[in-house]
């Protein structure tokens, strides 16, 4: 049997191990910097796979962290994760959120170095509790209170984790090395920046991202457009509290300074050169029903189709923010919290990946128009080898989903599973052998 053969192979006879792994994760969703258990399920498959596992602070850039949780909140998750079973040991390796994860297959023959990214992290979205949601149906719905994979990352990690039992299984007849890179925190985009900087993929000539999303199972994208831009800004801004009845005029308002700016910063202008976006996402203030709020802090972000376009919404957005507390005469500090580049795939590498797809004629349709119009931190790892002379490609599997990404009803179709395996176990021996 060639190659192709004993891949597609190996991938179809482990789909029950998916499906179940998968519904394990799903069960026990971990936000960014905080995927403890996630984590140690999977240092612990690949240390059994054999493979060479770094993880903790040997990946991650301490200085390049951004949006890290409070200690507190990551001592109760690390707690957490240890009473759902996570290896004590591991944990604390991974103590502060350190949660990264690499693992390298280095065959000891010649050839080139391809990365695969997979990212851990969930949504912070509380998911469906009802009969017509089959993951709460089925006695696999979160048991973590307002987080949910809800994006698909819980697959995502089981795609690497079976790309790396393929390949390891595989290994007399691979050429070069294979690097399998799970990646914390890419829901608010700091993950891949704190990898990045550590030099995880520095020795790679290829790397990889993937995405389920909304197409049907058996679409296939292999040249992802419109990967945006993105910034994370937080506003705070601080009035005076007064008592609302008896001196309401001794108070300055937060509330509705934040208020006000929210509503116009979905009215920024549209840009003539691309598209954009903006979304605030949080926003809270105030203290009590009968006090004039002294404080509101908001998140949100902007999103642009170039770096051009994305630097005029965020800069319009500060305006208004600003604009918004001098008319309440409120101070406001503005703190930019994380950002990401856009990116596009390499022409040969995505070219690559069609010619194997086909090849494989395990997809019903595939194609290089997907409009994105979303971000992903995998830019990151784009943009360092892509700058260093080498390639880069995402690619999107469509996956049936129940309902859109980041809604509460989110699910997928499981063999999507088998199918990005096949794919990219198939792509990345091709790739190391050259």
């Amino acid at each position: 049997m060639n190659l192709d053969t004993d891949i597609k192979i190996l991938a179809a006879g482990m789909e029950n191990a998916l499906r179940e792994r998968r519904r394990d994760l799903h069960r026990y969703p971990e936000p960014g910097w905080a995927e403890f258990r996630t984590a140690s399920v999977v240092i612990t498959r690949l240390k059994e796979l054999g493979c060479e596992v770094e993880f903790g602070r040997a990946v991650i850039d301490e200085s390049e962290r951004t949006c890290v949780p409070e200690e507190s909140f990551l001592a109760e998750r690390q707690k957490t994760a240890q009473s759902e079973g996570a290896s004590a040991v591991l944990l604390a390796e991974m103590s502060g959120g350190y949660t990264g994860v690499v693992a390298t297959l280095a065959t000891g023959r010649p050839g080139k170095t391809v990365a695969l990214r997979f990212d851990m992290d969930c949504v912070d979205v509380t998911e469906a509790a009802d009969l017509e949601h089959r993951p709460y149906r089925e006695g696999f719905a979160s048991r973590h209170q307002g987080f949910m994979h809800a994006c698909g990352h819980d697959g995502h990690t089981c795609v690497g984790l079976g790309v790396a039992e393929v390949l390891m299984k595989l290994k007399d007849k691979l050429s070069g090395k294979i690097k399998f890179i799970f990646q914390p925190c890419e829901e608010k985009a700091s993950g891949a920046r704190a990898m990045v900087a550590k030099g995880v993929v520095d020795d790679a000539d290829y790397v990889i991202g993937m995405h389920f999303f909304m197409p049907a199972i058996g679409f296939l994208a292999y040249e992802v457009q419109n990967i945006l831009f993105v910034s994370g800004i937080n506003a705070d801004f601080k009035g005076v509290a007064s008592h609302a009845g008896g001196v309401p005029e001794k108070g300055k308002n937060a509330l509705l300074a934040a208020s006000t700016a929210a509503l116009n910063l979905h009215a920024i202008a549209r840009h003539s050169g691309g598209g954009s976006r903006i979304n605030v996402g949080i926003l809270n203030a105030g203290t009590g029903r009968n006090v004039v709020p002294a404080t509101a802090h908001m998140e949100f972000e902007t999103r642009g189709v170039t770096a051009e376009v994305n630097a005029f919404m965020r800069e319009q957005a500060c305006r208004i923010i600003k604009g918004a507390a001098a008319m309440y005469d409120v101070d406001v500090d503005i703190t930019p919290v994380f950002g990401a580049p856009g990116g596009t795939n390499s022409a040969e590498l995505a070219t690559k990946i069609r010619d194997t797809a086909t090849r494989l004629k395990i997809f019903d349709q595939v194609t290089n128009r997907f409009n994105m119009c979303g971000s992903e931190d995998f830019t990151c790892f784009m943009q360092r080898l892509q700058q260093m002379g080498k390639q880069a490609a995402f690619i999107v599997f469509g996956a049936s989903p129940a309902a859109v990404n980041h809604n509460e009803r989110f699910d997928f179709d499981e063999h999507a599973m088998v199918l990005a395996v096949e794919l990219l176990s198939v792509t990345a021996a091709d790739l190391a052998s050259k």
